[in-house]
């Protein structure tokens, strides 16, 4: 039940805090006279109770002049301070809190009857998000069956194809240390590397320093094609396994690399990616009632465009 703390009484704290009617045992009073929410209610009642002493009696019964706030707001409002400062409010600042939260009010409410929510953009953005999160929060209220899942997967299953991954070494030859030579030294060091494996020591020397780690391990096509580009990704994927390849260009420069291992690209079983395809499903569903609100939305307005502008002399010539 929800209470306007102007009219707060003991009857109405009664009421906000669920106690059951009727006398209660000394003890319960002694815990309830001990909560500090009940000292802020009972001071917020008395600042209430001069405000309506000092307010005309029509502005009080006005159902647009008052102002109700539930227990569960107050409890917020400890919540939010608590969890900033890492300690509960006091006394004081419980007020502080309290008197922000109806100003806020009191300023939202007369910003509206001000007008001052027309034609300004970002509460018009605000508000059609808003109306967006609403719709998209309708199919949340649904929680997927595996079947569902399962029928969901089966007629999106490239969606969740497995990447190829490879794991290799690289060499890197700078165009920035050795000019229009770095493809010929690369392609040198090829001949030197012939038959060689990945942790032949004497590797390293034959290229330069390079920015990122010489080995990387598990990577799929994308994550090489962020940090060297698609060329690079592409030709790296079609490389034998087992032995030194290349010259191969990067935006960096030129590269020689040793694939140790490449898994092909695979479908997937649907137990390994059950969480993913939830994921998916989900989206799905808010993109679906998201569609499905605005077309119903849509269908309430016409549109009416502006005339074409007339014609002037010059151009009817």
């Amino acid at each position: 039940m929800t209470t306007p703390l102007a009219g707060a009484s003991r009857d109405n704290l009664r009421a906000v805090t669920d106690a059951p009617p009727g006398p209660a045992k000394p003890s319960r009073w002694k815990s309830i006279l001990r909560e500090p929410l009940l000292h802020f209610l009972l001071l917020g009642a008395a600042l209430f109770g001069v405000s309506r002493f000092v307010k005309p009696a029509a502005d009080r019964t006005a159902p647009s002049r008052q102002i109700v706030l539930t227990l569960d707001d107050l409890k917020q409002l400890q919540i939010g301070f608590a969890a900033q400062w890492q300690r509960p409010p006091t006394e004081q600042e419980m007020l502080g809190l309290f008197e922000n939260k109806i100003k806020e009010e009191i300023l939202y409410r007369e910003a509206l009857a001000m007008g001052l929510d027309k034609d300004d953009t970002i509460v018009r953005r605000r508000m059609a998000q808003k109306m967006e999160f609403l719709a998209e929060d309708v199919s949340a209220a649904h929680e997927p069956t595996s079947a569902e899942l399962k029928a969901y997967f089966d007629k999106n299953a490239k969606m969740f194809e497995q990447q190829a991954r490879i794991t290799f070494r690289l060499l890197y030859f700078s165009p920035d240390k050795r000019g229009k030579s770095a493809w010929s030294d690369a392609a040198a060091a090829l001949k030197k590397l012939a038959g060689k494996p990945a942790s032949w020591p004497g590797a390293a020397a034959l290229g330069d320093p390079f920015m990122f780690q010489d080995y990387m391990a598990d990577r799929t096509p994308d994550q090489i094609a962020k940090d060297f580009g698609p060329p690079f990704a592409r030709a790296l994927f079609v490389q034998e396994p087992g032995q030194w390849s290349g010259p191969i260009e990067s935006g960096y420069g030129w590269h020689l690399v040793y694939v140790d291992t490449l898994i092909p690209e695979r479908a997937a079983a649907f137990e390994e990616v059950e969480p993913d395809v939830k994921t998916a499903w989900l989206a799905s569903r808010k993109a679906d009632a998201w569609d499905k609100a605005y077309k119903a939305m849509r269908s309430k307005y016409e549109l009416v465009l502006p005339a074409p502008p007339a014609a002037t002399p010059d151009a009817q010539k």
